[in-house]
């Protein structure tokens, strides 16, 4: 009965997140549902110790606050900081000037594919220092793309590009990266550079060629005959001096200058790097206005920030870990990974499996983020019974997620450039969805290589 009760509920929140029910709420409630099964039906114990308060039923409610007051002051924390330092990179237009010194060689590309292909490389170097798909997305639309559609690149050759301008979450800044991170027991810096860097570097070379083939391709396809709206010629115009393209690398300067990777005796997280930064992107702003309250009034976008962060991304993880935790009291897990025992399977093929429920998941919720941070939790213990390290599940299955998010026309940036652009998102994950073939491809290659 239990197993059956568990299979419903998870149908049940499929179902509920596939008809974009808010997320939160559907993990949390099927998180407390099997919790409440767990006490009422079977007699296990919720929590234990300390942090249980003396009543199995009570202590349902007693796990959610157990939960936050770990990640929240953790990884939660962590996370909040990247999301307010982005917001306040953001407000200041940093992003802009970042762009502008890294394209100053792409207005002097007169082959549109090789224009096409030399952007990507520049997105995916931005990608690092601004951790947001959507975010990067948009200014990409504002800079990006009418130096694309101006050189004669068709308007969804354009837009599949810039729609992969995130393909992959990575660096110390990313979200995904540091609950990675976090669950394989690694700093956010020796994960980024040792295990992510190297498929990143690869798979970013060889997406480029295949963006190349695959934009053409379609193009042909679909009879593509340039044509360039005027209002699309016009440039941005208005950003901050090229100096302040400097503010958004300073956190992984920190990061990775004081961390285990150069053996330095100073120790940085996460959190201090981001506040440092900001303080030191202050300044800048005050040396550059010499306004006072407008430089102090800046940093509240950075709070801001932070705080819809623990409305859209710490909450989610809140309510996966609830949701993770009922799957594991009621026993799910176990079964599932005595299943996997019993079936004999190859470890590669299993993790494969994983990897690809996971890019499933992601495409029918369209955010990497809630595919992934709902199925995170449970990677240990996955992984300890097919005898394999934590990092050996969650790598392949973080970084598979990203492919899922970029296939999926409900993903917020797809959406957002497709309004943009004005056209259908079905049509960009058209010219998205082959290119993350590839990767998938690469990201498999890569797991039998490193495990």
């Amino acid at each position: 009965m239990s197993i059956l009760f568990t299979l419903l509920v998870i149908a049940w929140v499929i179902y509920m997140i596939v008809k974009r029910y808010y997320p939160q709420a559907i993990l949390l409630f099927a998180g407390m549902a099997l919790l409440a099964w767990a006490v009422f039906m079977e007699g296990f114990p919720v929590l234990s110790g300390k942090q249980a308060c003396g009543s199995n039923a009570l202590d349902i409610f007693q796990t959610i606050g157990a939960i936050m007051s770990v990640r929240v002051a953790g990884l939660g924390l962590t996370i909040m900081s990247i999301a307010g330092f982005a917001k306040y990179m953001d407000y200041l237009g940093a992003g802009k000037s970042l762009f502008a010194l890294v394209a100053a060689p792409v207005k002097k590309v007169h082959s549109p594919y090789l224009l096409l292909v030399l952007c990507f490389y520049i997105s995916q170097f931005l990608v690092v220092f601004i951790p947001s798909h959507a975010g990067l997305a948009l200014l990409l639309m504002v800079t990006m793309y009418p130096v694309l559609i101006r050189a004669g690149v068709s308007k969804l050759s354009a837009l599949g590009v810039i729609g992969c301008a995130q393909y992959m979450d990575v660096g110390p800044g990313s979200g995904n990266a540091i609950l990675a991170a976090s669950v394989s027991g690694l700093d956010p810096a020796v994960y980024f550079v040792k295990w992510q860097l190297p498929i990143f570097v690869v798979t970013t070379l060889l997406l480029g060629i295949v963006h190349w083939i695959v934009q053409k391709w379609w193009d042909k396809r679909e009879g593509y005959v340039a044509c360039i709206p005027d209002e699309l010629l016009k440039e941005e115009t208005e950003r901050p001096p090229l100096v302040y393209a400097l503010l958004p690398m300073l956190p992984m300067i920190f990061i990775l200058g004081f961390s285990p990777l150069f053996d330095s005796p100073i120790k940085m997280d996460v959190v201090t790097a981001m506040f440092i930064s900001a303080f030191i992107a202050m300044v800048f702003e005050f040396l550059r206005t010499h306004d006072i309250n407008g430089t102090f009034a800046g940093l509240k976008s950075m709070f801001t920030g932070m705080g819809n962060s623990f409305t859209t991304v710490i909450s989610l993880i809140v309510s996966g870990e609830v949701f993770a935790a009922g799957l594991v009291k009621i026993g799910a897990v176990a079964a599932l990974t005595d299943g996997v025992q019993t079936l004999g399977l190859n470890i590669y093929l299993l993790i494969i499996i994983f990897c690809l429920v996971i890019a499933g998941c992601a495409f029918l919720m369209g955010s990497g983020n809630a595919a992934f941070f709902s199925f995170a939790a449970l990677a240990p213990d996955l992984a300890a019974s097919m005898g394999l390290s934590s990092l050996a599940l969650v790598l392949p299955m973080q970084i598979m997620t990203s492919f899922g998010r970029v296939c999926s026309p409900i993903t917020g940036a797809i959406a957002a450039i497709a309004g943009v652009a004005e056209v259908s998102p079905v049509q960009i994950v058209k010219r998205t969805c082959i290119p993350m073939f590839v990767a998938a491809i690469i990201n498999i290659v890569f797991l039998f290589i490193n495990f």
